[in-house]
């Protein structure tokens, strides 16, 4: 499996490769902008997981990982709903979200079991 941390970023990074692609118009610039803020948030936040001070700190911040991806699915759903164009790599991309979304519900579980064992 790849290593959460790259795969985040190589989320980001496909995500921005997919919004340089729509057009130009006030329209899709909200939406482009906003799955770009929310994308890249995600493996900014998984990184800062990383370094948490403590258990408490590490699910609040993967809290956020899943606040940011669980967005980005959304800004995703929705350019395949209005765009006509670039619906595979769209789906791939959402499809990617889905997986890291249920991986980070999956850790804070983890997490969280852990901390009550402890």
């Amino acid at each position: 499996m790849q290593d959460l941390k790259l795969r985040t970023k190589m989320f980001a990074i496909n995500c921005w490769k997919l919004c340089v692609k729509f057009p130009k118009s006030r329209e899709f610039s909200n939406y482009v902008n906003q799955l770009l803020r929310s994308s890249s948030s995600v493996g900014a936040n998984y990184r800062a997981s990383q370094r948490a001070k403590s258990t408490a700190d590490f699910i609040n911040k993967l809290k956020i990982v899943e606040e940011e991806i669980d967005e980005s699915a959304y800004w995703l759903e929705l350019f395949q709903e209005i765009s006509d164009s670039y619906q595979d790599q769209i789906k791939a991309m959402h499809d990617e979200a889905l997986q890291i979304l249920a991986i980070i519900v999956a850790s804070i579980n983890t997490a969280r079991r852990n901390r009550i064992k402890a």
